[in-house]
């Protein structure tokens, strides 16, 4: 069963592996990373679990039972009890509620863990699977989000309240305790 857990230096070459196998896919729905991402990844990466131990953002995979990556899911900018989701599935896991519930437990894990009480995630108006994912994660649309924060492309900003994220929700898969669904 995946695993969601922390991001940390031994999940680099998975990462690394994810990124590049599932790059056209991500191209489809959100600006391509570049060539230089890839050309300095290992830079790029230290930087991301330095500002996670600063405690800037908190950095997730989810794992496979075979080590490979299915996903990365991301708490950016947390500041006054709030932060920034991002995530990116990859493709053979699309499709199969894979991205709806693991947001659904990042966002425990950000009321519990983190002490956050707001999440916000912007998605262009184009990608309706990541809209669809957000709503059924809870969350609900606030505003247009700002082109230059979509690669240009007019969106939305959704947000969720998780001052009873802690509570399961419906469609909510329990917790093993070990970050298991």
């Amino acid at each position: 069963m995946p695993e969601l857990q922390r991001l940390h230096a031994g999940h680099a070459p998975a990462v690394l592996a994810f990124e590049l196998a599932n790059r056209a896919y991500f191209a489809a729905s959100v600006p391509d990373r570049g060539d230089d991402f890839f050309d300095r990844f290992t830079d790029r990466y230290n930087a991301l679990l330095a500002e996670q131990e600063d405690g800037i953002c908190a950095f997730h995979v989810l794992v496979a039972e075979d080590g490979s990556v299915l996903g990365r899911f991301n708490l950016v900018d947390i500041e006054d009890s709030a932060a920034e989701l991002g995530y990116r599935v990859a493709q053979h896991a699309a499709g199969r509620g894979v991205a709806t519930a693991t947001v659904r437990e990042l966002c425990q894990l950000a009321a519990v863990e983190y002490r956050l009480r707001r999440l916000r995630a912007a998605t262009d108006r184009q990608n309706a699977v990541s809209q669809r994912v957000l709503t059924k994660a809870g969350f609900v649309p606030v505003g247009p989000a700002d082109p230059a924060h979509l690669g240009g492309k007019s969106g939305t900003w959704y947000q969720r309240d998780l001052a009873h994220a802690h509570a399961a929700s419906p469609g909510d898969r329990p917790l093993d305790g070990r970050g298991h669904f």
